[in-house]
């Protein structure tokens, strides 16, 4: 069944090992496709999915992970094909998340040269970041680390050509139409263009580790510097 938003060829059932299957529903980054994951992974149970153990969803695909001992990769993708056809699935209602940044040139090193490249003046490009549409895709790469999407298209540049070691915890960084808020110091080929004092690491709820789940969206709002330091010594 083709839904609204994908292509012909999706979803895509791909065996993983002896124990899972992505379901694959598109090949592009949008909400269009992201709500299918999200539909889909609201749905998923023990109940719906013979042997179902978990979820990992991300940009355009869905891990299912089952017990082998239990089903097999022809039951799962069966159920799999049907919950994605039953009418009625919705996704799970994302809450919205403030993250607060401050864009002084010594927490953006890359704020001008991202500017130059995208023939705007710094201010503009601060604008049209806070302006973004930006929804939680997935999580990877580093505890805490959640890929938003939503960067508006006059400030999407190609990541950097060489990585830059030690980049602080809390960087606002950039990459085509991706944005990603630092946990911990790691090297980065994305733009630095500011920083955030808001945790996200343990700034979750309850036995929550993550301000944000997939699904949830994201406003970014400016701070001064001196409101930096002071939120960041908290």
């Amino acid at each position: 069944m083709t839904l609204p938003g994908m292509a012909a060829a999706y979803p895509a059932f791909r065996p993983v090992a002896d124990h899972a299957i992505l379901v694959e529903f598109g090949d592009t980054i949008g909400h269009a496709v992201h709500d299918e994951v999200l539909r889909l992974d609201a749905a998923l149970s023990p109940s719906s999915v013979p042997g179902f153990l978990e979820a990992v969803p991300a940009y355009v695909n869905i891990l299912v992970r089952f017990d082998p001992l239990v089903s097999d990769h022809a039951v799962v993708e069966a159920a799999l094909r049907h919950l994605i056809a039953a009418p009625g699935n919705a996704p799970r209602a994302g809450r919205e998340r403030e993250v607060r940044v401050c864009y002084d040139a010594e927490l953006a090193p890359d704020l001008t040269r991202v500017a130059e490249a995208a023939g705007m003046e710094p201010e503009a490009v601060i604008a049209a970041h806070l302006a973004g549409d930006y929804r939680v895709y997935m999580y990877g790469f580093a505890p805490g680390y959640a890929y938003l999407a939503g960067v508006p298209e006059p400030i999407r540049l190609p990541r950097k050509t060489a990585p830059v070691r030690d980049v602080a915890a809390g960087s606002v960084l950039i990459a085509g139409p991706q944005c990603l808020v630092t946990t911990f110091v790691m090297p980065t080929g994305w733009w630095i263009i500011g920083r955030s004092p808001t945790r996200i690491l343990d700034g979750g709820e309850g036995d929550r580790p993550f301000l944000f789940d997939v699904g949830d969206t994201a406003r970014f709002t400016r701070i001064d510097r001196a409101t930096f330091e002071a939120e960041a010594a908290r």
